[in-house]
C-alpha cells in the first residue's frame, strides 16, 4: 500500500532528477565548449617546438601567479591584483563620469527636438571614431597618462547611454505626455512617474553596453600609456616574452568582463522586475 510519505519521498526524488537534469542541460554545452578550446590549444602547443604553452603549464603558471596576487616590490613590479584593481579604478571613474553627463544628455535629446537636431550629427560624426584616437587628446590636454586613459573611456563610453536613453524617451506613448499635460504635472512629476520607469530599460542597456566599451578601452590604453593596469602588466609580459603570463591576462581580462555583463544584466533584470510588479 502506498503511503503519503512515499508518495513524498518519490515527488521529491522526481523533482531531484528533474533539477539535476536541467542542470546538466545547462553546464554541458559551455563544458564542451571549453574541452574543445583546451583540445585545440593543446594541439597548437604541440606543434609550436615549444614556443607556445601547453594549457598544463599555463594552469601552473597561473597558480604561481594568483598565489600571491597582491606583492609589491616596485612601481613597475607588482602583483597581477594590483593591476586589475588600478584598471577597474580608471574604468570605475570615467565610466561614472559618463553616465553622470550622458544619461541626463540623453533624457534632454530624447524630450527636445531642437536639442536632438542640434546633437545628433555631432554624435554621429564622433561616436565611429576609434577609442584610442582620442588618447593623443587626453595626453595633450591633461599631462598624464592616468587622466588620459580615464578620459578615453569618458569619451568612449559615453555614447551607448546618450543614445539609448534618448531612443528610450522617444519611444514613450504620446497619450502619457498628454495626460501629463492635462494634469499640469511639472517636469520633475514627469520625469519620475513617466520618463525614468518608461526609459529604464533602454537606459540599463546603454549601461551594459558602456561598460563592456570602457573595458576594452582600457585594456588597449594602459598598454600604450603604461603605469600600472592588467593591460600594461601585459604588454609588460609580451616585451619580457613571457607567453603564459599573456595567456593568464588574456582569461583575467575575459573574465573579469564577462563578471562585469552579467552583474549589469542581474541589475537590469532586477529593475526591471520591480517596474513590472509595482
Amino acid at each position: 500500500m502506498t503511503t503519503a510519505n512515499d508518495i513524498t519521498i518519490r515527488h521529491s526524488r522526481e523533482g531531484g532528477n528533474l533539477r539535476a537534469k536541467r542542470i546538466g542541460q545547462a553546464l554541458t554545452p559551455p563544458l564542451i565548449g571549453f574541452a574543445l578550446l583546451v583540445l585545440v590549444w593543446q594541439v597548437i602547443a604541440s606543434q609550436s617546438a615549444g614556443t607556445f604553452p601547453t594549457p598544463y603549464a599555463t594552469l601552473e603558471q597561473a597558480i604561481t601567479v594568483f598565489s600571491d596576487p597582491f606583492y609589491r616590490k616596485s612601481i613597475n613590479d607588482q602583483g597581477i591584483g594590483w593591476n586589475l584593481l588600478s584598471s577597474l579604478r580608471r574604468v570605475a571613474l570615467g565610466f561614472g563620469l559618463a553616465a553622470l553627463v550622458g544619461i541626463p544628455l540623453g533624457f534632454v535629446i530624447g524630450r527636445s527636438i531642437f536639442v536632438a537636431r542640434m546633437l545628433n550629427p555631432l554624435i554621429g560624426l564622433l561616436r565611429p571614431v576609434s577609442p584610442l584616437a582620442w588618447l593623443p587628446i587626453g595626453l595633450l590636454v591633461f599631462k598624464g597618462a592616468n587622466p588620459a586613459a580615464i578620459w578615453t573611456i569618458f569619451i568612449c563610453s559615453i555614447w551607448p547611454m546618450v543614445i539609448n536613453t534618448a531612443i528610450g524617451v522617444q519611444r514613450i506613448p504620446s497619450d502619457y505626455l498628454n495626460v501629463a499635460k492635462v494634469l499640469d504635472l511639472s517636469e520633475w512629476k514627469i520625469f519620475k512617474t513617466i520618463l525614468l520607469p518608461s526609459t529604464l530599460p533602454y537606459m540599463l542597456t546603454g549601461v551594459r553596453l558602456a561598460v563592456g566599451t570602457a573595458w576594452l578601452v582600457i585594456v588597449a590604453a594602459e598598454m600604450l600609456t603604461g603605469g600600472v593596469g592588467i593591460g600594461f602588466w601585459l604588454w609588460d609580459e609580451w616585451n619580457n616574452l613571457n607567453v603564459k603570463n599573456i595567456i593568464i591576462a588574456i582569461f583575467v581580462i575575459g573574465i573579469v568582463g564577462l563578471t562585469l555583463e552579467f552583474l549589469l544584466i542581474k541589475l537590469a533584470s532586477a529593475f526591471t522586475y520591480e517596474e513590472t510588479t509595482a
